[in-house]
């Protein structure tokens, strides 16, 4: 944790964020590498597919409102892979749908977390955090895991 601003470190987790607004999909990205993540975005749940697939990231964080296939698809994708190929990747929803209803759907379709926009950059990296204690070998990363969320 950050002595200054009491914010997880996330040194070395290597996080896949997908974003389809541009702005927050940069605000988001740089917020997490401050913060010690390698962080690779895109902009949709068919690139964000291919990532898993490819690069197997620590952590995924997806928008669920996505034009064309959203994050619900991307999560059902995902969860259908097998864990070698990144189907067991710890996820949360980055969403502005925050009823319960939503949340809810969020948990069902595969997601660990729901994460409401807006949200405190500690809320955030304390998430990242908790997904990558997910992650079997995300022990090799230096994330600081006292959480207070």
């Amino acid at each position: 944790m950050d002595a200054w601003t009491g914010t997880q470190r996330l040194d070395g987790i290597r996080v896949l964020l997908v974003e389809t607004e541009p702005q927050v999909r940069d605000v988001v990205a740089d917020v997490l590498r401050q913060c010690g993540a390698q962080v690779t975005s895109v902009d949709s749940a068919p690139a964000g597919l291919a990532v898993v697939k490819r690069d197997r990231p620590d952590a995924l964080l997806s928008n669920i409102s996505m034009p064309d296939k959203d994050g619900y698809w991307l999560i059902r994708e995902v969860r259908k892979l097998p864990p070698d190929q990144g189907g067991d990747i710890p996820a949360a929803a980055f969403t502005g749908l925050t009823a319960t209803e939503d949340r809810l759907a969020c948990l069902r379709a595969g997601f660990q977390y729901h994460v409401p926009k807006p949200v405190a950059v500690s809320r955030l990296a304390g998430v990242v955090a908790l997904l990558a204690l997910g992650k079997p070998e995300a022990g090799k990363h230096s994330a600081t895991m006292a959480l207070s969320l």
